[in-house]
């Protein structure tokens, strides 16, 4: 079973920053695109941000300008910077692999990110 492992998250004040990381296995990492997506209580699953391989960025309207995906191919490692967090941000992140293409979509354990007012 394949595996992305996640750390980061928290609790924070509006405003604040945490960043996320997420670790794929080599093969994994080097032949899909990578991101995250957030879950709300209550709401649907969607898509935060995305990385492929060239590197190409695609965010959210809702958090562009104040999240930046990036990887670490030696470390075979995706990160997304969130920074001027907000309480609508408020969600369990969850890392993905492949995003469905292809029948490839593996998700990570997700992680909670809390912000406060």
């Amino acid at each position: 079973q394949v595996q992305l492992v996640e750390f980061g998250g928290g609790v924070v004040e509006a405003g604040g920053s945490l960043n996320l990381s997420c670790t794929a296995p080599e093969s994994i990492f080097k032949q899909n695109a990578m991101g995250w997506y957030r879950q709300a209580p209550g709401e649907e699953r969607e898509i935060v941000a995305a990385i492929t391989g060239r590197p190409t960025t695609h965010y959210a309207d809702a958090v562009k300008g104040r999240f930046i995906i990036s990887r670490d191919v030696a470390k075979n490692t995706v990160y997304l910077q969130m920074n001027n967090l907000k309480p609508e941000d408020t969600a369990v992140y969850y890392c993905n692999a492949g995003f469905g293409l292809g029948d490839v979509n593996y998700w990570g354990q997700g992680t909670q990110v809390t912000v406060t007012s």
